[in-house]
Order: structure tokens, then C-alpha cells, then sequence
């Protein structure tokens, strides 16, 4: 049995959820992060538990061929990405196989077919929005948090940022400087500044800067908005949304405009949108595209169908169903959402389409009963549907159900319960690569009724 501070030599056979090395050392089970598949490294224990433990890379004996220098000087401590070691060939096709280890291990399909994952065709400076943490800890720290930690990374440029994103911090890093600004202590909870924010748009360019503040009150506003209009060409919009809560969540519920308009305007697949600092938004506009593109492909749709979209959000999957269905029903619980969708469907001219805040479950039976259902779209949160949404989507009957999926593992799950049933066969798993130089990865699926 191994103790911690042992060093030993581990066979690394995959890569686990968070992107960390998974290998065995004298047939136990070791977690190795900044270690690849096929790589054979010595690791110093620093956990030890009953069913595996976990180790700190020490050196790298065989290497893998997908090994590369990672572009970003502190990697190795920012939480914001775990694969940049990893070539975007070896990212994809970890990714590709994370998907179906899932299916393998947790859904028991024995035999399926994972198709190439669709990547990015510009794996860098992806991001059109940010979320920045500010912390006064040995001078100030403006990044993201060390894995694991509170503890705030200091970050000049964020490679997976878009580029208008690192501008902001940058102008935000010298107004602070300059004018003296209190930055927020969690443990205190004293100071006025608490994060950054920034949104862009791919489409028109359009750029929002905001930041997060206990209090309303915002000494020297009239300057930082002079800074960031002479930095920032393309900035139309200042925001500052009130947080003044001892908590972990981010934003406040109230925003106000600064300086410029309430929101920026951004597009997916022809369909336009409004985006506010607290609008839900993909952070990844052209990958998003591809995403619901795979979605309303695998629906086959031909003008004729009875489209139910589950977990719908700001209806942006709704939008496209619409375009091709007869109609499209989008059920959410989050009140909010729903005012976004209906909002978005009114501003696109989408008269096809009804949105109800609503439990999907419920407003899934209710519909049922009611209406002939030919395809269901749903893309629920990380952990997955409830059994009683897989239940009345079994009960519905629909000729096919495309689900799209943010976590391989509750996929698995509920494409088990669902194959269970007897009424459903598999037929695509299409993995999207929506957020590249991390260990995350969306997946349609495709089933069809048997």
C-alpha cells in the first residue's frame, strides 16, 4: 500500500474527467495530473485513499507524441485549462474517448460507435465572455482561481479569451492602479470591486465591460470609462451590477448602465440576439452554430413536426428547430430564461414557437396528452434528466429524441434508461468541441424509436 510522499513509477492509460492522467502503479489505480495517455512518469503521492490515489507529476520517462509546450506561462497553476500540454489532435481525440468510455463503463453499450469529435477551427481566444475574479493578495491579482482554491492566479492574458476580453483587464488593472480602488476581501468582506466582466460579440465586434461591486457607489467612473473607450475601439456598452452578498456567486440581480447601451448583439445560425451582463449566452459563438446545427440535423425535420425542445433556456435550440419544424414547444423553469426566449423569438420574427416556464416534466405529460410529439430536443444541466423526464419522454412516443449533453457520464445514464425501456435504439453519438485547451466536451446523440 502506498503512503503519501512515496514516489513511484505509473503506466498512464487515459486521461479522467478533469483532463488528470489515470494509470497504475503495481496494479493500483493513480491520478497524475499534467500527465497523457501512453506516458510512463514517476509521481509523488500526495492522497492516498482505499480505491486509488492521487500524485504530483515529478518526471515525465516516456513521452507521449501529443506532448506540447503549453502557450500559457502559468498553466501549470490556473484552473481555466487542463489540456493546453496536449496537441488539439491529442485534445479531440481524448475527448473523443472520454465520450465513449462513458457509454462503455456507465451506459454498458457495448458496442458503439463515437464519431470524430468536431473541432474548433480556432482553439484559441474562443471565449466571447469573461468572468474575472479580483483579489488584493501580495499586490493585485486580476485572473481566474487556482484549482481548487480560492486563491486568485494573476493573469496578463488569458489565451482562450477573446482578445477585447484581456484589453478590459488590462485597462481595469491600470484604473484600479491609478485611482486607488478598494478591491472586495472574502474573508472581510470589506473593499468595493469584485470581479471583471467583458462580453463580445462574433458578429458585429461589439464589446461590453462591467464590473462587479458591493456597492453602487463607484468613485472615478467618468475616467475608467474614457480609459476603456481609448483602448477599446468597438466598446459600446459600460456596465456595473451590484453584489453586495457574502457568497460565491458572481453577479447581483441589479445591473446599471454606466456608460452605452444595456447589451451587445450577437448572432448563431442567421438568428439574432440580445445579450445583457446577465444574459446566459454559448461562450463559444462559432461552436455553438456547429452544436445546434448537429441538433436540428439529427431531427430530420421536414415542415411537419411537433417539436418539444426540454430544458430550452433562452430558446436558442428552439429557434432552429423552428425554422424547420411545423412547431416547436420549449419548456424551462427558470422564469427569467423564458422572458429571454420569448423575447428572442418575438425579435426573430419566429411566430412557431411557444415558450412556458414550466417543470419539463410536467409540461412534458400535460403536452402529451394533448398534442401528436414527433421529435424531442433536450439538453438539460450537468447532472442529467430526473427519471421522471426520461419516463414521459418514453411515454410521449416520439419518432426520435436528440439530446445534447455537457457531462459523458449523466449522458450515459439517461441513454441506458432510456434504451431500457425497450421503445429506443441508439443510432449517433457526435461529440462538439466547445470549449478547447479544457477537458470539457458536448455531445449529441441521436436515438430513434425501434
Amino acid at each position: 500500500m502506498f503512503k503519501v510522499h512515496d514516489v513511484v513509477e505509473v503506466e498512464i492509460t487515459g486521461l479522467g474527467s478533469t483532463g488528470e492522467g489515470v494509470g497504475k502503479a503495481d496494479g493500483f489505480t493513480v491520478f497524475v495530473h499534467g500527465a497523457l495517455t501512453g506516458e510512463k512518469v514517476k509521481a509523488r503521492i500526495t492522497v492516498v485513499k482505499k480505491s486509488y490515489a492521487i500524485g504530483r507529476l515529478v518526471q515525465v520517462l516516456s513521452r507521449s507524441e501529443f506532448r506540447q509546450k503549453p502557450v500559457c506561462e502559468v498553466f501549470n497553476k490556473c484552473g481555466g485549462c487542463q489540456l493546453q500540454h496536449l496537441t488539439y489532435a491529442g485534445q479531440l481525440e481524448s475527448k473523443r474517448q472520454h465520450v465513449k468510455d462513458a457509454l462503455v463503463r456507465i451506459g454498458h453499450f457495448k458496442e458503439i460507435e463515437v464519431l470524430p469529435v468536431i473541432g474548433d477551427k480556432q482553439p484559441l481566444h474562443y471565449r466571447n465572455k469573461m468572468q474575472c475574479p479580483i483579489a488584493s493578495q501580495e499586490g493585485t491579482k486580476i485572473g481566474f482561481y487556482k484549482t481548487g482554491t480560492h486563491e486568485v492566479v494573476d493573469i496578463k492574458k488569458c489565451y482562450i479569451q477573446a482578445e477585447e476580453n484581456n484589453q478590459i483587464v488590462e485597462v481595469i488593472r491600470e484604473w484600479v492602479r491609478k485611482y486607488k480602488v478598494s478591491i472586495y476581501n472574502e474573508k472581510t468582506g470589506k473593499g468595493l470591486l469584485r470581479h471583471i466582466i467583458g462580453r463580445v460579440s462574433a458578429d458585429n465586434g461589439e464589446v461590453m465591460a462591467g464590473l462587479v461591486c458591493t456597492q453602487k457607489s463607484l468613485p472615478n467612473k467618468e475616467e475608467l470609462v474614457e480609459m476603456l473607450r481609448e483602448s477599446i475601439p468597438k466598446l459600446v456598452s459600460v456596465v456595473q451590477n451590484i453584489n453586495s452578498r457574502r457568497t460565491n456567486v458572481i453577479m447581483g440581480e441589479h445591473t446599471r448602465v454606466i456608460w452605452g447601451k444595456p447589451s451587445i448583439t450577437d448572432s448563431i445560425g442567421g438568428f439574432s440576439f440580445d445579450i445583457s451582463a446577465n444574459s446566459f449566452f454559448q461562450v463559444n459563438t462559432a461552436q455553438a452554430n456547429a452544436l445546434y446545427g448537429q441538433a436540428l440535423e439529427f431531427a430530420e425535420l421536414t415542415g411537419k413536426e411537433n417539436v418539444v425542445d426540454l430544458y430550452c433556456g433562452i430558446g436558442t435550440i428552439s429557434l432552429f428547430l423552428a425554422s424547420k419544424a411545423k412547431h416547436v414547444w420549449g419548456f424551462e423553469i427558470v422564469d427569467v430564461a423564458i422572458e429571454n426566449a420569448k423575447d428572442n423569438a418575438m425579435a426573430n420574427k419566429t411566430a412557431n414557437v411557444e415558450f412556458s416556464c414550466v417543470d419539463v416534466a410536467i409540461g412534458l405529460e400535460k403536452l402529451s396528452k394533448k398534442k401528436r410529439l414527433d421529435v424531442i430536443v433536450l439538453d438539460p444541466p450537468r447532472a442529467g434528466c430526473d427519471k421522471a423526464v426520461l419516463d414521459h419522454i418514453v411515454e410521449a412516443n416520439p419518432e426520435r429524441i436528440v439530446y445534447v449533453s455537457c457531462n459523458p457520464a449523466s449522458l450515459a445514464r439517461d441513454l441506458r434508461i432510456l434504451v431500457d425501456s425497450g421503445k429506443y435504439e441508439l443510432v449517433q453519438v457526435q461529440p462538439v468541441d466547445m470549449f478547447a485547451q479544457t477537458s470539457h466536451v458536448e455531445t449529441v446523440v441521436l436515438m430513434s424509436r425501434v
